[in-house]
């Protein structure tokens, strides 16, 4: 592998970077969501170093499947900060979350059964194919939909966080579970194993708060993510749903008020609480930005273009399409019953999608499934959701945008910059949520 001069690959690096924030830019005024566009720079780029006769090297799916651990860690913390666990939100958090599992279930099933008939004949196998494709991208989503309704918006949110959660934690128990002598075997592994999740998680994420509002050096933050990423790790080796840990810490880092309470509230100091969450925020997201930026482009970069040349390749991803949209359709029908658009039409496939892929076990590996398959349906499920938005006259604002003109730890709010958003939605007659908190 020929060594790349280390100021061409600081250039380069730096030039990726800069090349995602203008996509980011052009996404809000054309809504087209920028990951397609990342992986069209990772195509070019690929076709520039083939050019060139630069070879990519052995390590790139490792270092994709690295980043896509980093990435899917930030995002779900990123989205559980920007959650409020009040009673008001109680209905959005349990619509969304059977949304999300009856979405899941009846997704897979349904995929399960065109892979076996066009594909793959073990069915077993066609479910560890299927679940990755049932699972939505909160990395898509959740950048993407700040230009809806505060409730929309919201439900999107917890939507797409939990379905990446359940997702996850089905895929590892399939795999984990192949052997199992019977049912009943593992439906007391997976209850076990959220049980203790849930409990190590919130001992967890007590302890990490109480901690970390009593450090007096500036350099704690990172401190903390590397903390997050060990408890990730580390559940992972245990077999436990790591990412309840994430999702609960972010949870009761953001909501301290409703989890500290009675006794427990002396040890709370609200102000050094909420500066953690201010400053946390700002680290997350912009963490979440060049981790997605860069897990994108090199997917790109191991895209074989040939695969999308198979009419048979097209065909299986228009019938795997059609059956996500329906069970979608009839999930928000019976749960949510009016109201539906664009919230049905936004359901695309992206990083955990791709992540599981990487990590099927080579005992279910196939060269029957080909990977234009994965990638006609991200392409496709993402521009149909930029569709919808069109349609319905919204504007993709990310939730970064309009976090970082909203401190939640205050209730003041920027004039200057509520105006600007504003400006953006005009044309739409609605007012900005963020100016209504």
């Amino acid at each position: 592998m020929e060594v790349i001069n280390p100021y061409i690959a600081i250039i380069g690096i730096s030039l990726v970077i800069i090349i995602s924030y203008l996509f980011n830019v052009i996404s809000q005024k054309t809504n087209v969501p920028s990951v397609l566009m990342l992986i069209l720079l990772g195509i070019i780029i690929k076709q520039g170093m083939n050019v060139l006769g630069i070879s990519t090297g052995g390590q790139l799916f490792n270092l994709l499947e690295l980043l896509g651990i980093i990435g899917l860690i930030m995002i779900v913390l990123e989205a559980a900060l920007d959650l409020e666990l009040t009673k008001k939100k109680w209905p959005i958090i349990w619509k969304s979350f059977s949304v999300a599992l009856i979405s899941l279930l009846l997704s897979t099933a349904a995929i399960a059964y065109i892979i076996n008939f066009f594909i793959i004949d073990d069915f077993f196998t066609c479910i560890i194919y299927a679940v990755p494709l049932s699972i939505m991208s909160s990395a898509i989503i959740i950048p993407s939909v700040g230009g809806l309704g505060e409730e929309k918006k919201e439900f999107m949110v917890y939507e797409g966080t939990f379905s990446d959660i359940l997702g996850i934690m089905i895929f590892y128990f399939l795999i984990g579970n192949a052997g199992a002598e019977n049912a009943k075997v593992v439906v007391f592994d997976i209850v076990s194993n959220i049980t203790i999740t849930i409990v190590l998680s919130v001992l967890i994420s007590y302890g990490l708060v109480l901690i970390f509002q009593k450090m007096t050096s500036h350099v704690k933050l990172f401190l903390l993510i590397a903390v997050l990423l060990i408890l990730y790790s580390v559940g992972k080796l245990f077999h436990l749903s790591s990412l309840l840990i994430i999702l609960i810490f972010g949870l009761v880092l953001n909501n301290n008020k409703v989890f500290f309470r009675g006794p427990l509230k002396k040890w709370l100091d609200p102000s050094k609480a909420s500066s953690i969450l201010q400053d946390f925020h700002l680290v997350t997201v912009e963490s979440a930005f060049v981790v997605r930026t860069f897990f994108f482009v090199l997917f790109g970069i191991s895209i074989t273009l040939a695969s999308l040349l198979n009419f048979e390749v097209a065909i299986i991803s228009l019938f795997i399409l059609a059956a996500l949209y329906i069970v979608r359709f009839l999930a928000m029908k019976t749960f949510i019953r009016r109201d539906i658009n664009p919230q049905v039409w936004l359901a695309p496939r992206g990083l955990i999608t791709i992540l599981l892929f990487f990590a099927i076990p080579k005992e279910y590996q196939t060269e029957d499934f080909a990977p234009g398959i994965l990638l006609y349906t991200i392409i496709i499920s993402s521009v149909i959701m930029a569709w919808a938005l069109v349609s319905n006259g919204k504007k993709i604002i990310p939730v970064e945008d309009i976090a970082s003109i909203y401190d939640p730890t205050t209730p003041e709010v920027d004039a200057e910059a509520i105006h600007t958003i504003k400006g953006t939605n005009a044309e739409e007659g609605s007012e900005p949520e963020a100016s209504k908190e």
